[in-house]
């Protein structure tokens, strides 16, 4: 997924040393996440706290 990078639950995790998702996902929706069913994530939230903010 290319929107990982803006999503609300993508966040860096100090003990992987990497960013991680941190949407908590079943056993079968992860399944179908990693095997490509999705288009678009289904569970994306957009991270960005200022965009209201500039549509003032």
């Amino acid at each position: 997924m290319k929107d990982c990078e803006t999503c609300a639950y993508y966040t860096y995790d100090e003990e992987w040393d990497c960013y991680v998702c941190e949407m908590n996902l079943d056993e079968d929706e992860y399944a179908r996440f990693i095997q490509g069913h999705y288009k678009h994530c289904p569970y994306y939230r957009d991270g960005d706290e200022y965009k209201i903010a500039r549509q003032q």
